[in-house]
């Protein structure tokens, strides 16, 4: 066992960058050493979550073989927290020893504002403007973690955080969800649209990338005044125009 481990999930990876920056910054302040496995892959949630479990079986063993070795793991993505620790039960029906290497290794995964606030994190830098928190699916309905998001954003100096109306509905996106029913999916989305438009908010934020992809298509094909910003950015300090982590 040694440092604090990076998952940094493909979307961050590839197309949101400054959210993996952030969360290593945010780590470091509660004192982690943060190690990056660069032979990290994808952990096989897109084949599990389309029923795909004996595909998705080599990606799940190499995934707890890259980590199985770090004290803890930390992700800024509560959909592939919650899929990394079930992966015991979704991928390993009758390979005892994979069960029992993918149940140690599930207690020692967590989501980011998970992991904070059980460091007692505290935001250090301050961050200007009304911010409406949506709870993904996965981080609320499946990791339960619903407090500890809000509780950290409203420490953050001058941030005010706005409620949304029926804020806990899913915004639509759903991974391949929004790929096999597009116009559902979009009639989803655009409830959360309105409901942010008439928040106020001038940013949404939330625990993954892949709900504020979503939206933040929607709201650009709207043209509408809400910006998107991962929950790390914000508690690093990132004032929403520059895009970088002050």
């Amino acid at each position: 066992m040694n440092s604090t481990a990076l998952f940094v999930t493909c979307l961050v990876d590839q197309l949101f960058p400054r959210v993996g920056e952030a969360t290593v910054q945010l780590l470091e302040q509660v004192g982690c050493q943060v190690d990056f496995p660069l032979e990290q892959t994808c952990c096989g949630q897109p084949l599990l979550n389309t029923g795909h479990s004996e595909q998705a079986r080599p990606l799940a063993r190499r995934f707890i073989e890259i980590f199985e070795g770090y004290e803890t793991i930390v992700t800024p993505s509560g959909s592939c927290a919650s899929v990394t620790k079930q992966l015991s039960g979704e991928c390993f029906e009758g390979e005892p020893e994979w069960q029992q290497r993918a149940s140690r290794l599930a207690e020692r995964i967590f989501e980011l504002t998970q992991f904070l606030a059980g460091r007692a994190f505290r935001p250090s830098r301050p961050f200007a403007g009304r911010v409406a928190y949506h709870p993904s699916c996965h981080l609320l309905r499946e990791l339960r973690v619903d407090r500890a998001p809000r509780e950290l954003l409203s420490q953050v100096e001058d941030l005010e955080l706005v409620e949304l109306d029926d804020g806990e509905r899913c915004c639509g996106f759903g991974g391949a969800f929004s790929v096999k029913l597009p116009a559902l999916s979009a009639a989803i989305m655009e409830d959360k649209i309105a409901a942010l438009e008439q928040s106020g908010a001038d940013f949404v934020t939330a625990s993954d990338v892949g709900c504020l992809m979503h939206l933040g298509g929607g709201l650009t094909r709207r043209g509408s005044r809400v910006r998107t910003l991962h929950i790390a950015e914000v508690l690093a300090g990132f004032d929403g125009r520059s895009r970088e982590v002050q």
